[in-house]
């Protein structure tokens, strides 16, 4: 039977609301790829994103003008070239990927030659509002080993302080979002210290951060919008200790794998992230998380309901997909 490539757009509601310096959402639309070859099926999911000019609309005309060619047979590696990175590609990538493992009756982990999947350790995401206002959220959440809080404001110390207070004994991952300055950073970051904060993704505006390389980092920084290809690594030694690895970026789990690898290469921290999506989205990031630094693939947490099946999370702790859902 020949290979048929089909995309559906899938709406999840969010359990209340998800606010960055961006702005606000209470649903998740995602874009998901299926491709059937016989009796196989491979499935891969994204979630474009405004700010690199994505939308549901763009990202779903972009699958169906490679399908042709993916039910011709163009594989993965041709794909890289075939597509430019970015949600689009991602979907494609980790359906074929799905695919393949499918049809080699192995995992995903073994066809690159890895032991099976472990449980992780996954951020549980803070949304940004009034400083009581996350202390509540993060007081509530306070067991979680680790918190991810979403700052970006010209004042964010009220809300650093406030969240510490009511977590005190949890790890801190603070997001800016772009949303600091040169004029705001070195206080930031000198509260970050004082706050315990373990790292911080992206204060600056990507193509606006050399102040980074000039001024004392007393708290790790992690690329984020910075960063989206391995070609775009050795440009950022000088201003970034970690980098963010997102499958929605690196256009899927192949440029994803060889991000890792040369990451790790050349000295970065390691985050592995995503957007706010379903279970299908995080499986095939948690092959690229297993030995990362920090973890945050808490998604399908912030969603009403999530697919069926879905990943396991038991707390933080997140366990490997069953390959009805992925790999």
């Amino acid at each position: 039977m020949a290979r048929h490539l089909e995309t559906t757009i899938d709406t999840f509601p969010i359990a209340g609301t998800f606010t960055i310096s961006r702005g606000s959402k209470t649903q998740a639309q995602v874009v998901a790829c299926v491709i059937r070859d016989g009796g196989d099926t491979g499935r891969g999911e994204c979630v474009p994103y405004g700010r690199y000019g994505e939308s549901i609309d763009s990202v779903a005309a972009q699958i169906a003008e490679i399908a042709p060619a993916i039910e011709a047979g163009l594989d993965r590696i041709g794909l890289q070239s075939a597509m430019p990175a970015g949600a689009a590609r991602n979907a494609v990538d980790c359906a074929l990927w799905d695919l393949e493992a499918k049809l080699d009756k192995r995992s995903v982990a073994a066809v690159l030659g890895l032991p099976p999947m472990r449980p992780l350790v996954t951020a549980y995401t803070i949304s940004l509002g009034e400083p009581e206002v996350m202390a509540e959220q993060a007081r509530k959440v306070a067991h979680r080993r680790l918190l991810k809080v979403k700052v970006g404001t010209g004042d964010d110390e009220s809300r650093i302080r406030a969240v510490r207070a009511a977590a005190p004994e949890s790890e801190i991952i603070l997001d800016a979002n772009e949303g600091w300055s040169d004029e705001t950073i070195r206080h930031h970051l000198a509260i970050a210290r004082q706050a315990r904060i373990a790292v911080i993704e992206q204060p600056l505006p990507a193509g606006r951060d050399a102040i980074l390389a000039t001024i004392e980092r007393p708290v790790p920084v992690c690329a984020d919008e910075s960063v989206h290809l391995t070609a775009d690594l050795a440009a950022l030694r000088d201003r970034y200790d970690a980098i963010n690895i997102k499958l929605d970026k690196t256009g899927g789990l192949t440029e994803a794998w060889a991000m890792r690898q040369e990451a790790k290469r050349l000295g970065f921290r390691i985050m592995v992230g995503c957007m706010v999506g379903s279970s299908l989205a995080m499986a095939p990031a948690l092959l690229v998380a297993q030995d990362a630094d920090f973890v945050d693939l808490d998604g399908p947490l912030l969603l009403a309901e999530d697919r069926h099946p879905g990943l396991n999370y038991e707390g933080s702790l997140v366990y490997p997909p069953e390959a009805s859902l992925w790999g």
